[in-house]
C-alpha cells in the first residue's frame, strides 16, 4: 500500500518539485495550497506524514502544526517544514509548535529520503 504524504505549500512549483520526487519513488502526494485546505485535508485524508510550508496565506504553518498535534486522531502523524526561512530562530518556534523536522528549500532528493526514512521506516532508491 503507498504511502501518503500531504505537502501543505501555497507555491505550486515548489509543490511540482516535491510531488516528481515523491511520486516518482511510488508515494501518492496530497496537495494543499494553504492551511486551512491543509487542515481539512489532513482530517479527511489521514495521511501518513506531512510537510507543510511555515509562510502560508492564511493559517501559517506554525498555527497549522499545533492543530495537527492537539488533535487526537492527527497528533500522531510527523510533520516536517520545508522553508527557506532556516535561522535558528524560526526552527525553534517551529520546535515549540511540534514540528517533527525542517528542511530547507529546495529540499532536495536525499534530504527527503533521509526524512521518510526516519519517519516512515522506509527509503526511496
Amino acid at each position: 500500500m503507498k504511502k501518503r504524504i500531504l505537502y501543505i505549500e501555497d507555491n505550486p512549483q515548489n509543490r511540482l518539485l516535491v510531488k516528481r520526487i515523491l511520486q516518482r519513488e511510488g508515494y501518492e502526494m496530497l496537495e494543499a495550497a494553504d492551511g486551512e485546505k491543509g487542515w481539512e485535508m489532513a482530517l479527511q485524508e489521514m495521511p501518513d506524514f506531512i510537510f507543510v510550508d511555515l509562510l502560508l496565506p492564511d493559517i501559517d504553518g506554525f498555527e497549522l502544526t499545533r492543530k495537527i498535534k492537539s488533535a487526537p486522531e492527527l497528533s500522531h502523524i510527523p510533520v516536517v517544514t520545508i522553508t527557506s526561512y532556516g535561522n535558528k530562530e524560526t526552527e525553534r518556534i517551529a520546535k515549540e509548535a511540534g514540528v517533527d523536522g525542517f528542511l530547507h528549500k529546495p529540499p532536495d532528493k536525499q534530504l527527503i529520503q533521509s526524512i521518510l526514512n526516519r519517519f516512515l521506516r522506509v527509503t526511496i532508491a
